[in-house]
């Protein structure tokens, strides 16, 4: 089973995607009985070399910079007409059109379950809020004691004021 990490990170990255114009980007989560090596695979296609590259660099910079991970291998990135970027637990597809109409690679992977965007948002929101009733309540610093710094410095300031006109009467 996918960790909540993972699927934070295929959400992260099918934003990129989207936000780089990727088309029809797919979540498969396959089978582990059939796919010992991975998660998820997500798969979006492009319309030129450049913006499979494009959409590529943008996967990288958000996963680099919201979770601190880089890809274990990257193939096709000069040539940009199928580029996979593996993260491990998922792998991510960035086809040209006709590149993924060739391989058809959702066809090749039948026991995959195709997910939702929104159905692995609702999963992860799900998974919180168990971890969250699992997790004990934080406790809070009590008011009382955070009352009493203030009234131990207008003591010393009393104090303080004391010693002044005595000092004062002294050096007269």
């Amino acid at each position: 089973m996918a960790s909540t990490e993972t699927r934070r990170m295929v959400l992260a990255a099918a934003a990129a995607c989207e936000e780089k114009k990727g088309e029809d980007t797919r979540i498969l989560e396959l089978d582990p009985a059939e796919s010992a090596f991975t998660d998820f695979f997500l798969i979006t296609s492009s319309t030129n070399e450049r913006q499979s590259q494009a959409i590529a660099d943008e996967v990288e910079l958000r996963l680099k910079r919201e979770f601190g991970v880089y890809p274990n291998s990257v193939e096709g990135r000069k040539v940009g007409e199928w580029i996979l970027l593996d993260y491990v637990d998922f792998v991510v597809h960035i086809f040209l059109r006709d590149r993924r109409t060739f391989y058809d690679i959702e066809r090749l992977r039948k026991s995959a379950r195709p997910v939702a965007v929104a159905e692995l948002t609702e999963a992860l929101k799900e998974k919180t809020l168990a971890a969250r009733k699992k997790a004990p309540a934080k406790r809070t610093a009590t008011k009382p004691a955070a009352k009493k710094a203030p009234a131990r410095k207008t003591a010393a300031k009393k104090a303080a004021k004391k010693s002044v006109p005595s000092s004062r009467k002294s050096a007269k």
